[in-house]
C-alpha cells in the first residue's frame, strides 16, 4: 500500500514537471544588459501556435499609456500595455523548443525572429532574438510567475 501510494506521488510530481515544460504561463523578463527585471509577458498557445502579450512593465518612468510608435507593422501606435510582443511560434518535433516566429522590441520597434527554450524543468525560459540565423542576436533568459 506505501510503494503504491509512493509511486502515484511521484508519478503525479513527473507529470506536473513535465506539463511545466512548455513556454505556455505568465513570465518576468529579464534584461540581459544588466539583470533586471523588465516586464511581464503572457504566452498563450492558441491551436500549436504561440503569442504573447505585455501585461506589465517595471520601468520607473513608465506612464502606463504609451504607444508603440516606433512599430512598423499593425502594431504601430497601439498601446503598450497588452501589445502582441511574440507571433506564430510553433514547437519543434521531438524536442522542447518553439521557433519560426517574431518577436517585436517595442522601444525600437525591431522586429526580429524568436526561438523559446524551457529550461530548469519548466521554471526559466530562453527567449533568443535574432536576424537571420540564431547565431547573431541575443538571449534574454525570463522567469515563470505562473
Amino acid at each position: 500500500m506505501i510503494r503504491t501510494s509512493i509511486a502515484v506521488v511521484i508519478g503525479f510530481s513527473a507529470l506536473s514537471a513535465m506539463a511545466q515544460m512548455t513556454p505556455v504561463g505568465l513570465w518576468k523578463t529579464i534584461s540581459d544588459k544588466d539583470g533586471t527585471p523588465q516586464s511581464e509577458v503572457r504566452i498563450v498557445d492558441n491551436g500549436g501556435v504561440l503569442s504573447a502579450t505585455l501585461v506589465k512593465v517595471y520601468r520607473p518612468t513608465f506612464k502606463g499609456d504609451e504607444v508603440c510608435g516606433e512599430c512598423k507593422d499593425d502594431r504601430k501606435d497601439k498601446p503598450i500595455i497588452g501589445l502582441e510582443l511574440m507571433r506564430g511560434l510553433k514547437k519543434t518535433d521531438g524536442k522542447d523548443v518553439w521557433e519560426g516566429g517574431t518577436i517585436v522590441e517595442p522601444d525600437s520597434g525591431t522586429v526580429y525572429k524568436a526561438k523559446v527554450t524551457p529550461i530548469e524543468g519548466g521554471a526559466k525560459l530562453e527567449m533568443r532574438g535574432f536576424v537571420g540565423f540564431a547565431l547573431l542576436g541575443r538571449t534574454q533568459t525570463w522567469i515563470r510567475i505562473q
